[in-house]
Formats: structure tokens, C-alpha cells, sequence
């Protein structure tokens, strides 16, 4: 683990990793300027949990704000970024170190341009495996508003379970309420091939 909690130890994998079509990689201070491009999109923008406020600031804070980020690659360019929270599950005292970072919350975002080929499906896919086969994990879920369907719909295609629907807990920018959707997969329920029952 790094010195920043939750973040992975990125070390223990080889990089860069190769998919069908794409390259996944630990972001570096470099991609600052790539990363705050599409995400200051504002149809990518709408559904961030944080948003960049100018670029300068962005990179200053980079490694800060994003030690648990992975860049997502089509040709050398990055199009997207991953990230991968590890956690401690709970736990009983007298266990509570077995259940020391074996959950991880992960996410995804990705170019506009870009969305639609499958491309997201594809990198997320690969963050699975880099959870559960790489780093040894238990359990990934994942959170987003229920109105952002593309991601709940990515979710349900690569075999995670909707384990809950909250009505209108979560608080968007907008002012509005929105309903908030949790998924998840444990390790045993996940498939290398992306199969799934």
C-alpha cells in the first residue's frame, strides 16, 4: 500500500497492460492534462463526483487526487481513466486483520468521443481482472446515480449484481435529489473470460 489510504500497490503488477483494442497503465502527473480535457466535457462532467476547476490547479493536485487512477489508451491516446479504491471490509476484532484491504470500489470514465464501441466495457473488464487476479481482492463494487444508465447498464454486462436502489439519497450539483444504484461482484462469482451466469 502507499502512503495514501486505499491506494493500490501498482507496483506488484506488470505494466502497461494490453486488452482486444486498449492499453491500461498507473496514471502519471503527465496525464493531468488528457484526464481534465474529457472530463470537463460537460456531458462527462454531469455525472463526476468532483470536478476540475482549472487546469493548473488540476495538476498541481494530481497525484492527490488521483493515486488510484489508471489511464485508458486507444492508439497511445488516452481516451479514459479507471480508478481502484481498496478498503477494509468489516470485520469482528479478533478477524479484523484478515479483512484488511480486500474490498475495492472502482470507476470509470470515458471520452465522449469515444463511448458507444465498447471501449468502456472492455477497460472495466480489465479492472476486474486486475482486482480480483492481480491484487487478490474479494469483493468490487461500484456506485452511481440510477439516471446515468450507460454506466448501471455497464455494470449488469460484465456480470456485477445490483445490490441496492436508494430513493433519492444522493445530491447532485443540480440541486436535485437523485436516486443512487450500488453493484458488486465477489471474486468467486467473477469469470477471467467475462462470462457470467
Amino acid at each position: 500500500m502507499d502512503e495514501i489510504t486505499g491506494a493500490p500497490d501498482w507496483g506488484r503488477l506488470a505494466w502497461p497492460r494490453t486488452t482486444e483494442r486498449l492499453t491500461l497503465r498507473p496514471a502519471t502527473a503527465d496525464d493531468a492534462e488528457a484526464m481534465f480535457a474529457y472530463r470537463s466535457l460537460p456531458s462527462v462532467a454531469r455525472w463526476m463526483t468532483q470536478l476540475p476547476s482549472d487546469l493548473e490547479s488540476w495538476r498541481v493536485d494530481f497525484h492527490k487526487r488521483h493515486p488510484f487512477a489508471l489511464m485508458v489508451l486507444l492508439d497511445d491516446a488516452p481516451i479514459g481513466d479507471l480508478f481502484l479504491k481498496t478498503e477494509d471490509a468489516w470485520a469482528q476484532a479478533e478477524v479484523r486483520e484478515r479483512a484488511s484491504n480486500v474490498f475495492a470500489e472502482i470507476g470509470w470514465c470515458l471520452a465522449p468521443d469515444h463511448e458507444g464501441h465498447g471501449l468502456a466495457t472492455e477497460a472495466v473488464r480489465d479492472l476486474l481482472a486486475i482486482a480480483f487476479a492481480g491484487l487478490g481482492l474479494r469483493r468490487v463494487m461500484a456506485t452511481c446515480f440510477a439516471d446515468n444508465e450507460p454506466s448501471w447498464r455497464l455494470m449488469e454486462r460484465l456480470g456485477m449484481r445490483r445490490e441496492s436502489h436508494t430513493v433519492r439519497d444522493a445530491l447532485h450539483r443540480d440541486g436535485e435529489w437523485y436516486d443512487g444504484l450500488t453493484y458488486a461482484l465477489l471474486a468467486d462469482e467473477w469469470s477471467p473470460d467475462g462470462t457470467h451466469p
